[in-house]
């Protein structure tokens, strides 16, 4: 009689597997099992998501956007998964994308605590102020009892220079859970948010230097009215080097290659940037050519000026927006797609002509841009 086969692994277990190895530091096994269920279910949100915090955890922003975002376009309306993507756009320095996100997660689940919290510190990491404010004040009153309420109050407080509020709440997390003095050298992504906010909280603990009195009256709310001590934190290098080896912190493997594949994101991007570029530099040599019935001078220098403002622009911006090193999206270009590879090339020659225009004078260089920018476009629009 033959062996019953064995059950199928489910994304949940592979999932639970990728968190376990996370916690021990490796994320690249980590980030290989959530590969695997994966490949079985390549839309799985929780999966998605939790490659997203491997790869933050990991200091790779780019890949944590990229997996963060197939998880908000597989399940739009889960808090995790937009919590993930806010921090990863601010990791990747959007910040205007980062606050718009924490702010729709502060607007949806106003009585979430959870929500609260990490849209307030989210957003005091992209936009400061008073709305960031209002969320953490708010999720201390929905929750006074979980300590990460407190530890998020004290980020944004710092952020703003509150330092008197931001110690008094500090110092009630510490009350209520001691292991957040260490919560900035934790491994592993489970508690990921509260390393990432004891980590901020560090960062601008330079800055408070004003104690506060005992007597100081606070404006903290109920039920938590007493003005609490400064917090102690660990003073010595040794004190710190113990917790850190401890931790096992700094003894981590990060993922060496990419889980998600970046080409079809890349390729996007680079058609979508280089045909902004040859547009406006068909309209840039349009004008320039019309400029020289009035002045030839000032239409070399407005030519010139235009075209290394846009060669410029183009490659700032693409550097931005693909999901990874530009050298190697236009390698894989190349190899596996010539036409677009080559339009990229000629896209950004295009703008430079009008630099040559500006140097030489003469109508054959403005023509040669606008026909090599043309160029591009049939190469990009007839091959897409």
């Amino acid at each position: 009689m033959a062996a019953p086969l064995e059950p199928e692994t489910t994304p949940e277990e592979y999932r639970q597997r990728a968190l376990l190895l996370a916690d021990l530091g490796r994320y690249d096994e980590a980030a290989q099992e959530v590969a695997s269920g994966l490949a079985a279910a390549p839309d799985e949100a929780s999966l998605l998501a939790t490659l997203a915090r491997i790869h933050l955890a990991a200091d790779q922003p780019g890949e944590a956007l990229r997996a963060a975002e197939r998880a908000v376009a597989a399940s739009p309306s889960t808090l995790t998964n937009l919590v993930v993507r806010a921090m990863a756009l601010s990791d990747s320095q959007k910040y205007g994308e980062a606050a718009q996100v924490a702010s729709e997660i502060i607007r949806q689940w106003p009585a979430d605590a959870y929500a609260q919290r990490t849209g307030a510190a989210l957003l005091s990491e992209s936009r400061n102020g008073q709305e960031a404010l209002n969320a953490a004040w708010n999720a201390v009153r929905v929750a006074p009892a979980e300590a990460e309420a407190h530890l998020v109050l004290a980020v944004v407080a710092a952020r703003l220079r509150l330092f008197d509020l931001a110690q008094r709440a500090y110092a009630q997390a510490l009350d209520l859970d001691p292991a957040i003095g260490d919560a900035q050298r934790d491994v592993g992504i489970v508690r990921f948010e509260r390393r990432r906010w004891a980590k901020a909280l560090e960062s601008l603990a330079d800055d408070a230097t004003l104690p506060v009195a005992p007597d100081a009256e606070g404006e903290y709310p109920q039920p938590f009215p007493r003005a609490y001590p400064a917090p102690d934190r660990p003073d010595t290098e040794e004190q710190q080097a113990t917790s850190a080896d401890w931790t096992g912190e700094g003894v981590v493997s990060r993922p060496s290659k990419p889980v998600l594949d970046p080409s079809a994101d890349s390729a996007e991007a680079i058609r979508r940037h280089v045909l902004f570029g040859t547009n406006a530099t068909l309209v840039a040599g349009l004008f320039a050519g019309l400029m020289t019935l009035t002045s030839a001078g000032i239409s070399r220098t407005w030519g010139g000026l235009i075209g290394v403002l846009l060669f410029a622009g183009v490659i700032f911006a693409l550097n931005r927006a693909v999901p990874e090193p530009l050298a190697a999206a236009l390698t894989r270009l190349r190899q596996h797609n010539r036409p677009l590879a080559a339009a990229a090339y000629v896209g950004f020659v295009a703008p430079l002509l009008l630099f040559v225009y500006a140097l030489v004078g003469g109508v054959v260089p403005l023509v040669v841009a606008m026909a090599v920018a043309a160029l591009a476009e049939i190469l990009i629009l007839t091959r897409r």
